[in-house]
């Protein structure tokens, strides 16, 4: 039974580095000032960080299937990329990517996968837009064939954030959770069936309980409400596993964590996976192993000064003696879970 190791990151404003050539235009308008002083030297220093805690993933093995956002284009995913198989010899990651041009700072979702292990058919990636008066990032959507012939469809999702306040902004991700809910809908019924094992995934910007989760987007606490479903597309949410995962304060004593990011001291549970029927049912081909969602904690990721949030990298900022710190990573935790194929 071959295992397959998936999981999400927020990247953080991985940007290409100042003067990038194939920079478009109105993202230099959008981001330029941010980017002052984003040298090549600060880029790579990036990007081996990202890399030292991806290769770490899944045992040292790294992931199968990495769902990304906060890229700015294909071009960082593929220094990336490069970068993780140097690492990693028996890896042999691609890029799976749409661009998008509806987000104000230009940046994407994405996914990184493992090509001996998955194929993709071009034709078969598909960029969601999120209809709402001002841009944001799209949804990608990817369909995964494995080695074994079974597909899993994946998407990938950024929602609006809560810039102007987490109640003015709201509508936004509600707006982007019917989107996911509709394509999850859409599915089932291009598929005929509601067996498709699918897996949503991303920093959706708002908790597990939110209403743009729980109503607009079908996810749920309950699998078995889940598992029932005859006709609405919904999904179990394994983010409420979270929260109850063993952690450490900064005295090494036990303590259960709060979050995949932190906002002045205080944990959210923003990065999540989501679970469609078809991967929970005992007969399906590819099943979600549950107990083993988590948030991926190494130490030299955990700040412990801030509410043992993650150390970010940051971006210069007109001062990248203020702004960047060459320890930090993303403000971010990872999250993965791992699924079965009979």
């Amino acid at each position: 039974m071959p295992n397959h190791f998936v999981m999400f990151w927020n990247l953080e404003n991985l940007f290409a580095p100042e003067g990038f050539p194939g920079r478009e235009p109105w993202i230099t308008n959008a981001v330029g000032a941010d980017l002052n002083g984003w040298t090549q030297a600060l880029f790579d220093a990036k990007i081996a960080q990202l890399a030292s805690i991806i290769r770490q993933i899944n045992g040292g093995q790294g992931p199968d299937l990495l769902g990304v956002c906060e890229v700015e284009n294909a071009f960082v995913l593929q220094q990336l990329t490069g970068k993780l198989n140097a690492l990693l010899p028996t890896r042999q990651y691609q890029v799976a990517h749409a661009d998008s041009t509806k987000d104000r700072r230009g940046i994407d979702t994405a996914f990184v996968y493992d090509a001996v292990r998955y194929t993709v058919d071009p034709n078969a990636i598909f960029s969601h837009f999120v209809m709402r008066r001002t841009g944001t990032r799209d949804i990608t959507q990817v369909t995964f064939t494995t080695q074994a012939g079974r597909e899993l469809v994946a998407f990938c999702n950024h929602w609006p954030s809560r810039s102007g306040g987490a109640y003015e902004s709201r509508g936004y991700r509600m707006t982007a959770g019917e989107t996911l809910s509709y394509w999850h809908q859409r599915i089932w019924e291009v598929k005929q069936s509601p067996l498709v094992p699918i897996i949503a995934m991303g920093d959706f910007n708002d908790d597990p309980f939110d209403e743009s989760l729980m109503t607009h987007a079908g996810a749920t606490r309950e699998r078995g409400d889940v598992e029932r479903a005859a006709t609405a597309a919904t999904f179990y949410n394994l983010a409420w596993r979270y929260l109850s995962q063993p952690g450490h304060d900064h005295h090494g004593k036990s303590k259960l964590v709060e979050g995949t990011l932190y906002f002045s001291g205080n944990g959210n549970v923003f990065d999540q996976l989501l679970v469609s029927k078809g991967l929970l049912l005992p007969a399906s081909p590819i099943t979600v192993n549950e107990a083993s969602a988590r948030i991926e904690l190494f130490p030299e990721m955990v700040d412990h000064r801030v509410g043992n949030g993650p150390i970010r990298f940051g971006l210069p900022k007109g001062d990248a003696a203020r702004n960047v710190n060459l320890m930090g990573f993303s403000d971010h935790f990872p999250v993965s879970v791992v699924l079965n194929e009979q």
